[in-house]
């Protein structure tokens, strides 16, 4: 049976420095919950406090039924994944594989059992008495997590496992590992900064940001709700409109954008639209731009825009529906499903999350 985790209330000061600010999320039993965030948001903290690797400074951390806050990492039965691999160069892949149950004394032949079990689940089979040195990335990344399954852990705690492998490597092994936990259904902690991993992977994704919970919500959630300026311009690429809130519109010289009724007339405020949510309309869009640069990114295209203030605009567009559209031609766009939040206060805060990707 799959176990929960909760943890309330969760911080972690280093000396003065507070790494982590009172996170607090549920992690449903049986699912993947992603912790999502750039470097230094705390995410990597908080996945060590659930461990027992770090103590916690205040907060708690329950595994099902049980609390776990002050206890040892054995005591916690948890599987852990590091970024990289950690695995031991003298010891073969069955070996390795097995190190955990050796540890806690397990019969030889039911140690050996399991080992041929995991190396059959994670495909290699044929690897077993190989050393690391003799394997690629990706294989070693397997075989460490066949060792962090070995102990059949209640939960599985991956820092970061792909970060070190190249793109394919890392597409292929997302989809495998996909699979994988479909089949075991065991619950799941997933830290990662790549918002493409969380979003195919995460039942569940805990978006973080200078050791604070920004949102918590399932993938289509985070990324066409957003609750804050940071979520909306973290979670997938975003263009950003500032402006002023006027008749529940956000106003930028001519433009007025929709979705701003629940701000304060007045207020300074930012809107947010997805590159693909910009549609090239055939001549009777609600903005009229000029296109300065058309990039073929395969099936779709980047066009790069300019409006009338002197703002750019990024669409993603389908290449059957740019209708011959080139650089230099003046255009009419739609801008739908546009997000308006208050403007970031401080200049370093707003450039970090105007620039689509």
């Amino acid at each position: 049976m799959s176990t929960r985790i909760v943890v309330e209330g969760l911080t972690k000061r280093f000396g003065s420095f507070e790494a982590v600010t009172d996170v607090t999320f549920t992690a449903p039993a049986g699912a993947i919950t992603a912790l999502l965030g750039p470097s230094g948001s705390g995410k990597s903290t908080v996945l060590r406090m659930i461990a027992g690797l770090e103590e916690p400074t205040a907060g708690r951390i329950v595994m099902g039924d049980e609390e776990l806050t002050v206890k040892s990492v054995q005591e916690r039965r948890v599987g852990f994944v590091f970024q990289h691999y950690a695995l031991f160069r003298h010891m073969t892949v069955a070996d390795n594989v097995g190190f955990g149950l050796r540890v806690r004394k397990e019969d030889k032949a039911v140690r050996e059992a399991r080992v041929r079990e995991l190396l059959e689940l994670v495909h290699l089979e044929p690897f077993a008495d190989r050393y690391p040195a003799q394997l690629s990335g990706g294989q070693r990344q397997r075989v460490a997590l066949a060792r962090a399954l070995a102990p059949a852990p209640k939960v599985l705690l991956l820092d970061e496992p792909f970060g070190a492998l190249d793109a394919k490597v890392r597409q292929d092994l997302r989809r495998w590992l996909d699979e994988l936990h479909r089949e075991l259904g065991v619950t799941s902690v997933l830290v990662t900064h790549d918002q493409e991993e969380a979003l195919e992977l995460a039942n569940q994704i805990v978006v973080m940001h200078e050791g604070r919970v920004e949102q918590v919500g399932s993938p289509g959630e985070i990324y066409d709700q957003p609750v804050t300026p940071f979520v909306a311009g973290f979670v997938g690429a975003a263009n950003v409109l500032n402006g002023e809130v006027i008749g529940g519109h956000v106003h930028l010289g001519s433009i007025r954008i929709p979705g701003a009724a629940h701000l304060d007339e007045g207020a300074a405020a930012a809107a947010f639209v997805r590159p693909h949510d910009v549609r090239v309309a055939s001549g009777d869009g609600d903005v009229s731009a000029v296109v300065e640069r058309v990039a073929s990114l395969g099936w779709l295209s980047r066009v790069s825009l300019r409006l009338p203030g002197g703002e750019t605009l990024v669409a993603h567009v389908p290449n059957d529906e740019l209708h011959g559209v080139g650089e230099g031609d003046a255009i009419r766009v739609d801008l739908r499903n546009p997000k308006a939040f208050l403007a970031p206060h401080e200049t370093s805060a707003r450039e970090e999350i105007t620039s689509p990707a």
